[in-house]
């Protein structure tokens, strides 16, 4: 959160020679994997518009510029998804689970599994955001 609103608009939008995406995109992309890795493989409708995961799902690149709404519903997101997921696992709803192997050859087996991975992809996105900051500082 602080990352988005501290840095300007030009900065998060843009994408330095030799990167391939931003930082927008990788704050968006946080987003969606926590939706997809949580909600989706537990057969739950996600908390997020189906238009945000297909612009910034596994595989895509940025697109354009995000518009002012856009940016303040990701700031919304970004409050709120995790807390939601929390709630819902107090709540027992994650009752089922759909294996799947990441990309980087975890496989996950729970909803506990999906969470721990989640922090561990935040982290790797998190420091590619710190890599772009600091090329364009």
């Amino acid at each position: 959160m602080q990352i988005l609103r501290q840095t300007p608009r030009e900065q998060l939008t843009r994408i330095p020679q030799g990167y391939n995406n931003n930082i927008w995109w990788n704050l968006a992309h946080v987003v969606v994997t926590q939706e997809l890795l949580l909600y989706n493989l537990s057969g739950l409708p996600m908390g997020i518009p189906d238009s945000l995961v297909s612009r910034y799902r596994k595989g895509t690149y940025p697109q354009g510029e995000p518009s002012e709404e856009e940016i303040s519903e990701l700031e919304e997101f970004l409050l709120t998804t995790l807390d939601k997921a929390v709630e819902d696992h107090a709540r027992g709803r994650f009752k089922e689970f759909r294996e799947y192997t990441t990309s980087v050859g975890v496989t996950l087996r729970s909803f506990e599994d999906a969470l721990a991975f989640n922090t561990f992809h935040e982290g790797l996105h998190l420091g590619v955001v710190m890599c772009l900051k600091k090329v364009m500082a």
